[in-house]
């Protein structure tokens, strides 16, 4: 833990700053907004291997493929937050976002849905925008409420995997993804009319390069990153690939499975700032080690495949709600760990792995059910995952639950 703060590119101060509640939920829109559009393709995972003649594997790879760009990219985007500020990043991102979500909607191969679902990561990036845009407008005693609050608009995920089938049923795929640009269109104007950066933060200076390598060197962003590839990797992969699981497993169809997965969403949305929350109490090292806990035993109980609706659905909503708690308790550990002015880009390399945490599962479940004709092997996976996270958290930071 010698990488605890060393000064600050941003001006503490000691109490709450007019506006932060409202540059708090326009925050926490615009990520509910992004990751919306970053998860089109997974609620519509059913159709598409329908119409087009998927296996398995390839409409794993299908689902999957936004979450390398949406992982990869927080790196880059991590750095700019840092240089330009949330405010004009969010504008930027929900404008950029535009393209590939129409051409996503126009396209009807297997190819141009990879290549457009690849840059359809491009919104999974905001995430590195907001961490240390809310950072700055709240006091470090209270950054773990706001982080988890903020972590919240992941609930976006819900958001597509209940409206998204519903709207293409109504308006046909073409017009639901025309729907989601206007509404990217009017999120980025109002996130540049509306919003403000927090008095306290101040651009980086200097290259890029030597953030990233500062960034690099400090102990605590590998074991953040770490920490979050298995909470929120197991939350991503779970809200894109439930659909197609849900499907495969209990024959639901495509608007009943979204249905479930916008509940497991709603679970993990509920649990994530009250992780955030109690992490300011108790601290995130305890947090971290109730939700690795709780996701490994709801992993084990997950490969005997239970009755479905209650057994399964209780399972399920429990599993997100654990991942949701380490979701909200990584990021309040970073805030603790890192130094203010490092935190964007420090989030942009941690929420990377949180992303690319989310990219192998789904295509190691596609694997796994083409092989076996079951999930058993991939929940055992996440369970010896779970476990060796957790004996990693208890002996890399023992001195902090001392």
């Amino acid at each position: 833990m010698s990488e605890l703060r060393k000064g600050s590119g941003q001006h503490e101060g000691t109490g709450p700053l007019k506006g932060q509640a409202r540059n708090l939920v326009l925050a926490t829109l615009a990520f509910a907004v992004t990751f919306w559009a970053w998860n089109l393709i997974g609620p519509l995972s059913g159709s598409y291997s329908r119409q087009l003649r998927l296996s398995p594997t390839q409409t794993s790879l299908l689902v999957a493929i936004p979450v390398l760009v949406g992982s990869l990219g927080r790196i880059p985007v991590g750095m700019l937050a840092d240089r330009l500020g949330g405010r004009r990043m969010f504008a930027i991102i929900c404008f950029v976002s535009i393209v590939p979500v129409l051409f996503v909607g126009w396209s009807d191969s297997y190819g141009w849905l990879l290549f457009w679902g690849f840059l359809l990561g491009i919104p999974g990036t905001s995430f590195a925008v907001g961490i240390p845009f809310v950072n700055a407008w709240y006091e470090p005693e209270r950054r773990g409420y706001a982080t988890g609050v903020f972590g919240a608009g992941m609930g976006g995920t819900a958001l597509s995997a209940f409206f998204t089938p519903r709207l293409v049923e109504q308006f046909g795929r073409p017009g639901t993804h025309l729907l989601m640009a206007a509404v990217l269109v009017l999120m980025g104007v109002i996130m540049l009319g509306g919003s403000r950066d927090s008095p306290r933060w101040t651009p980086a200076t200097g290259s890029a390069l030597p953030r990233m390598r500062e960034a690099v060197k400090i102990k605590a962003t590998w074991q953040c990153a770490f920490l979050y590839a298995v909470a929120f990797g197991g939350f991503v992969a779970f809200s894109t690939y439930l659909p197609t699981l849900l499907q495969n497993v209990y024959h639901f169809a495509q608007t009943e499975a979204g249905l479930r997965t916008a509940g497991f969403s709603i679970a993990a949305v509920l649990s994530r700032p009250l992780g955030g929350t109690v992490a300011d109490r108790i601290g995130p090292v305890r947090v971290m080690m109730i939700s690795l806990g709780g996701t490994a035993l709801m992993a084990l109980v997950l490969a005997f495949k239970p009755p479905v609706e209650v057994p399964a659905g209780l399972s399920f909503v429990l599993m997100a709600f654990f991942l949701g708690l380490g979701t909200g308790g990584v990021f309040a550990l970073v805030a603790k760990v890192v130094e203010a002015s490092r935190v964007g880009t420090v989030t942009g390399l941690v929420g990377a792995a949180g992303g690319l945490g989310g990219y192998f599962p789904p295509l190691v479940m596609g694997i796994v059910y083409t092989a076996t004709g079951a999930y058993t092997v991939g929940y055992l996976l996440l369970a010896v995952t779970a476990v060796a996270a957790l004996v990693y958290t208890v002996r890399a930071f023992r001195s902090a639950t001392a």
